[in-house]
């Protein structure tokens, strides 16, 4: 059987969670701060349009700050407010849909991974739930509780003003240790009031953020959520220990309006607890019955965190076993990320079989992204 015939699954029509596409195929989010000052230019929706042109399912777009003097990491992230930066949003949705695609923004908030430094005109202090840093650091004071509400209603008019320009979707970043998983994991959020204590305590702002988004929405637009257990200090953190703890936690997130999970790991191969083959993404769709994207070094000849650490090897880097986990339905999209930021062609390569023509991810390549 041939790569193509085999990779079918990957392009079956999608419908679920509010949401219609094409196929399987996910463009995961990856910042790359080519957006000097914040504002997308034509090259960013140029950079989009060629993944649409070659048969990406869905774009999830780099993270997107919102509208507050700290959300931002490095002066080149794309805003996600103001007239200039909306307009350019607004031309990237416009070519990725000439292009016959779909995307959603990723909006996000970096929280304490803001660095000052990088901000000599600005004297905004990073954020966090409890002013702490992931390595346990005091750099500010905990957020006050109307400081909380003001993110949340920031939050919410990102989400409003995606759909007023013509998104898909929306994506709100919870995950690797930024703001929102900064509330989620018990070293950074040390608060005794509403918005901390137990794993469930914790969930608060992030539940009062995905209300405060689908309410700014309505009921018929798709919310994807991206979460992880990993945290970039500490690989092997968990916010669940067990699928207990992982229903009790996601029921927080579901009820309140999420459509789609969105589960980062690191290698997609890997299970999440033991006694079961199920990775984070398939724990996920079983306990809320919800649709769960996937994700970790797909179609890397490496895993994510080194361009020569030992993966599962070749370019089309475990798809056997992806496809196959596909087909049985722990999950239901698959995200791909660096191989879809060094070949915009990646899609339509494995779609045709013509995997010989993948262009590997090497240092030396990366001057040629585009």
């Amino acid at each position: 059987m041939t790569l193509s015939k085999a990779a079918a699954a990957l392009f079956k029509p999608f419908e679920g969670g509010r949401l219609k596409l094409d196929n399987r195929i996910v463009m995961a989010p990856m910042t790359r701060t080519f957006s000097p000052g914040g504002i997308p230019g034509p090259d960013v929706a140029g950079y989009y349009r060629r993944r649409a042109e070659n048969g990406v399912g869905l774009i999830i777009t780099e993270g997107t700050v919102i509208n507050h003097p700290a959300a931002e990491a490095d002066q080149n992230v794309p805003h996600f407010y103001g007239e200039e930066a909306l307009d350019g949003w607004a031309r990237v949705v416009r070519e990725v849909h000439e292009a016959g695609g779909k995307i959603a923004p990723q909006i996000w908030h970096t929280g304490t991974a803001r660095q000052k430094e990088k901000f000599p005109e600005s004297d905004a202090d990073p954020i966090g739930p409890s002013g702490l840093d992931l390595t346990g650091k005091k750099v500010s004071e905990p957020l006050t509780t109307e400081e909380i509400h003001g993110l949340v209603q920031a939050y919410a008019q990102a989400a409003a003003d995606a759909k007023r320009i013509g998104f898909d979707a929306v994506e709100i970043h919870g995950a690797h240790g930024y703001l929102i998983d900064q509330f989620f994991w018990d070293a950074t959020n040390k608060r005794t009031d509403e918005y901390g204590g137990d794993l469930i305590g914790r969930t608060r702002f992030a539940v009062e953020v995905i209300e405060a988004v689908r309410a700014a929405v309505g009921p018929d637009f798709p919310i994807i959520f991206r979460y992880s257990q990993w945290k970039p200090v500490d690989y092997s953190a968990k916010l669940a220990s067990n699928p207990e703890e992982l229903e009790r936690f996601l029921h927080q997130l579901s009820s309140v309006g999420v459509d789609i999970f969105h589960a980062s790991t690191r290698r997609f191969w890997e299970p999440e607890f033991e006694g079961s083959e199920l990775n984070l993404a398939g724990w996920t769709r079983k306990l809320t019955g919800k649709p769960a994207i996937t994700v970790g070094s797909v179609g890397l000849d490496s895993d994510f965190t080194s361009l020569f650490a030992e993966g599962k090897g070749g370019q089309t880097s475990g798809l056997d076993e992806l496809i196959m986990r596909l087909e049985r339905e722990e999950f239901d999209l698959v995200a791909v990320g660096r191989a879809l930021l060094m070949d915009p062609a990646w899609a339509a390569k494995i779609r045709e079989d013509r995997v010989d023509e993948l262009k590997s991810f090497t240092p030396a390549a990366l001057a040629t992204l585009s």
